[in-house]
């Protein structure tokens, strides 16, 4: 266990970024904050196992995602097995499937547009019947995902754009900054709107980015 004047050196330099390189803002910094930490631990004798460390990265590989300073994408190590995903045969494993998808839903154009035929089935008291509509549904939200675009990060700069559209099956948007794709978010028709006249779903589609980008704009 560390000792207490350490711990409290060490979260000094946490306050200040230095055992987060990733916070350095310019090379210098970069370069003379990992020096500052790996010399305290070597002043107070103890140890930190390089394999555990990388260094100088220009992106980083979280949570599913690869994420550099100015973009983000889906983990190509984490999708390679969507392509020999096997055709769902049960509500079980559509849920499984669905699951993993949403997790990436905001790479996907239409996400909620696109699974519908497959959500449908999930619905409590529905039959299962794998339908062409199903099958044609599978395939492209694999295609979708295996083929997701890059993603670029918001800036602090500069003003946003939205975008939007509406179905009688969903409604979407995609947020933009200088003409380039920050994300997607949609959602499927609740019952009672799919009697809203056109111009009443617009507004939907608008109201429910503001929900989901509200710390955007």
């Amino acid at each position: 266990m560390a000792p207490p004047e350490l711990k409290e050196q060490l979260q000094e330099f946490l306050d200040k970024g230095f055992i987060r390189p990733i916070y350095s803002r310019i090379r210098e910094d970069y370069e003379q904050h990992p020096r500052t930490v790996l010399q305290t631990l070597r002043e107070k004798k103890l140890h930190a196992k390089f394999s555990k460390y990388e260094f100088w990265l220009c992106f980083v590989a979280f949570l599913g995602h690869v994420v550099s300073s100015e973009e983000i994408k889906v983990d190509p190590k984490k999708v390679e097995a969507k392509h020999s995903w096997p055709r769902t045969s049960s509500t079980t494993e559509i849920r499984s499937f669905l699951g993993l998808e949403q997790y990436y839903r905001r790479f996907i154009e239409e996400f909620s547009s696109i699974v519908s035929p497959m959500t449908r089935l999930t619905q409590k008291g529905a039959p299962f019947r794998w339908s062409e509509e199903c099958e044609e549904s599978f395939q492209k939200l694999k295609t979708a995902l295996t083929t997701a675009p890059v993603l670029v990060l918001p800036s602090g700069s500069g003003s946003y754009t939205v975008y939007y559209d509406t179905s009688r099956v969903s409604l979407g948007a995609v947020l933009m900054q200088d003409r380039k794709v920050i994300a997607y978010v949609s959602r499927q028709l609740k019952v009672h709107e799919k009697n809203y006249p056109i111009h009443d779903l617009e507004l939907a589609a608008i109201v429910h980015a503001l929900k989901i980008w509200g710390h955007y704009l």
